[in-house]
């Protein structure tokens, strides 16, 4: 075919898109745990710059952040097991203010406790907090030997096993409404208290190793106060962006001089 006779072949093609690197129209946060941990700077998260309608804010608020304890507490080593989830709840600057959201046990850590020949134990409970919380807390146990023990096996007996998921409901309901939320993720929930306390009130029972609360999920959560919230983050001066400093350059201090004559 002659060229003339076909348009499109006379014509040049059209210089490809220039590749744009995606992280150009990247923003970087810095996400800020409340102040119920040792360790406040969490680490950066990233979001979208804001364009026309779309908003840098939305797409942050909500975001939820799995930490380990370890990495919240100055000496939590030991504690690398205990995952802390954190929704952020409202952004100044290029700081994202989370608050508690939820708490799990890492998967090795909750296999390493099964063992052959013992009786698993779990029991959930909702409870409610003083602030408006409501929150489901799970537990596990497991039944221990007795002192000079022949029996092969350390099973507990069905009635035995419905009156330690008795007290453990008990036990977990009362420590759990009886104080706000910071409260109980600071003294019950990182310090292990609910645990111990089950541990003591089952002795009589049967004897149990390895209680803690595996879980906890936030079933229902008031609506975001800021105050409070910045108060839970140190309060104002704590969260203050002011920005960076700018020098005044000679041409700048000439010129304001000049006006003031």
């Amino acid at each position: 075919m002659a060229v003339g006779k076909n348009k499109k072949l006379g014509k040049k093609r059209k210089g490809a898109r220039k590749a744009v690197d995606p992280f150009s129209k990247k923003e970087w946060y810095d996400i800020k745990a409340p102040n119920m941990f040792n360790i406040r700077n969490v680490g950066k998260t990233m979001a979208t710059k804001t364009q026309g309608l779309k908003n840098s804010r939305d797409t942050l608020l909500g975001r939820v952040f799995e930490v380990s304890l370890g990495d919240l507490k100055t000496k939590g080593e030991d504690d690398a097991f205990r995952k802390f989830r954190l929704k952020t709840e409202e952004i100044t600057g290029f700081q994202c203010l989370t608050n508690f959201y939820g708490m799990d046990l890492t998967t090795d850590k909750l296999r390493s406790l099964v063992r052959k020949w013992h009786t698993l134990i779990e029991a959930h409970v909702d409870v409610k907090t003083t602030d408006g919380y409501t929150l489901r807390l799970f537990c596990i146990g497991f039944t221990k030997r007795r002192m000079g023990q022949n029996r092969k096996t350390s099973y507990a007996q069905s009635a035995q096993i419905r009156n330690i998921r008795r007290k453990m409901t008990e036990i977990m309901a009362r420590e759990g409404s009886n104080c706000d939320l910071s409260t109980l993720v600071q003294t019950k929930l990182i310090t292990e208290l609910i645990g111990r306390e089950i541990t003591k009130a089952t002795e009589g029972i049967y004897p149990l190793q390895n209680v803690m609360i595996r879980k906890v999920k936030t079933l229902k959560a008031p609506k975001t106060d800021i105050t409070k919230l910045i108060e839970m983050h140190g309060g104002v001066d704590s969260i203050k962006d002011l920005g960076k400093i700018m020098e005044r350059t000679d041409d700048e201090e000439t010129t304001t001089e000049a006006k003031t004559e």
